[in-house]
């Protein structure tokens, strides 16, 4: 309700008649307002479930099968959010246009852009940004998770994916994130790598064509 359209019922409306309306009006404004919100938080949590259903990907097929890289980071990115919100960590996806489908099981890749992801959320500081890309190179499609965190000492940058091997405190990690990446990712006929400075970390994440039917598998 507008201030004119106050004015103008404070002028047909006298003494305690006046109070009576305005508490009716202002109830019908509350009732609106809650219904907006309500209405709102519906469709976050209808698409968050539409996410996680996308991200667990239960009804995966038991052979290599096409898959479209755009809602497996979209999910990924979804189900991740809150964490992300909480941190005030910016979360961008860049998709080349007309990327092909890739070729591997699609509840395994959602498993590694997740851990790759939440990594980088661990590391980064409160309000840095996580980038989330994806372009074709050659005959293969590769995946980049680059954060702006302070990077892998390089003493240790060769043993991150060894099993067991841990960046974080005591009692905050187990070790086997990078290790079962790696793994997920051979399986999948990809192959992942990592460079790390201060101030920029990226991993990325090789992935046969699935039209490629001449694509040599990863070592």
């Amino acid at each position: 309700m507008t201030f004119e359209a106050l004015d103008a019922l404070a002028g047909t409306v006298q003494g305690p008649s006046l109070e009576a309306v305005l508490r009716w009006a202002a109830a019908g404004c509350s009732v609106r307002s809650l219904a907006s919100e309500i209405q709102e938080a519906a469709m976050r949590i209808s698409g968050l479930v539409m996410a996680i259903k996308g991200f667990t990907h239960m009804d995966q097929a038991m052979v290599a099968e096409p898959v479209d890289l755009g809602p497996s980071l979209s999910n990924t990115v979804t189900v991740l959010r809150a964490k992300a919100r909480q941190k005030s960590v910016e979360v961008a996806i860049a998709m080349e246009a007309g990327l092909p489908l890739v070729r591997g099981f699609a509840g395994e890749l959602n498993q590694v852009w997740g851990n790759l992801i939440d990594n980088a959320l661990d590391a980064v500081q409160d309000g840095a940004h996580i980038q989330v890309k994806a372009s074709r190179e050659g005959r293969r499609v590769v995946v980049r998770v680059v954060d702006d965190g302070p990077g892998i000492p390089e003493k240790i940058l060769s043993r991150i994916f060894d099993p067991f091997f841990t960046t974080k405190p005591l009692g905050q990690g187990t070790g086997l994130g990078l290790d079962i990446v790696r793994r997920l990712v051979r399986h999948n006929d990809g192959t992942i790598d990592v460079d790390s400075r201060p101030g920029r970390t990226e991993f990325r994440v090789a992935l046969p064509m699935a039209d490629d039917g001449g694509a040599e598998p990863a070592p």
